[in-house]
């Protein structure tokens, strides 16, 4: 299924910000970010919502997922490049499992405007 699994994408990875103390806090350098192309997945458009209000929000789901037997670096956290997008990892990585083995990947991404 070659067809399926023919889109690339880039991880982003950025470390934690230490503060003056020595301190890693839970914010992100993404000035510092690596990113890692990873080529063979497949990205389809997932579950979307919409807010109106003060601010009228956006936010567009998609799914990453990995050819079996594939497994891939990514973590909560991240960020996925794709199709000129900047998406969010959105919750934990699912890795499936059959027999003791990774089968495939996926992941939940989800980009917001507004």
């Amino acid at each position: 299924m070659t067809l399926l699994y023919g889109q690339t994408v880039v991880i982003v990875r950025a470390p934690y910000i230490t503060d003056r103390y020595g301190n890693t806090t839970a914010e992100r350098d993404w000035s510092r970010a690596t990113k890692t192309t990873v080529r063979r997945v497949s990205v389809q458009p997932d579950t979307s919502t919409e807010a109106t209000g003060d601010r009228p929000v956006v936010v567009s789901g998609w799914r990453l997922i990995t050819r079996r037997g594939v497994d891939i670096d990514l973590t909560a956290g991240d960020r996925v490049e794709h199709a000129g997008r900047v998406l969010d990892v959105d919750g934990d990585v699912a890795r499936w499992t059959v027999g003791g083995r990774i089968h495939h990947t996926e992941a939940r991404l989800k980009e917001v405007s507004g």
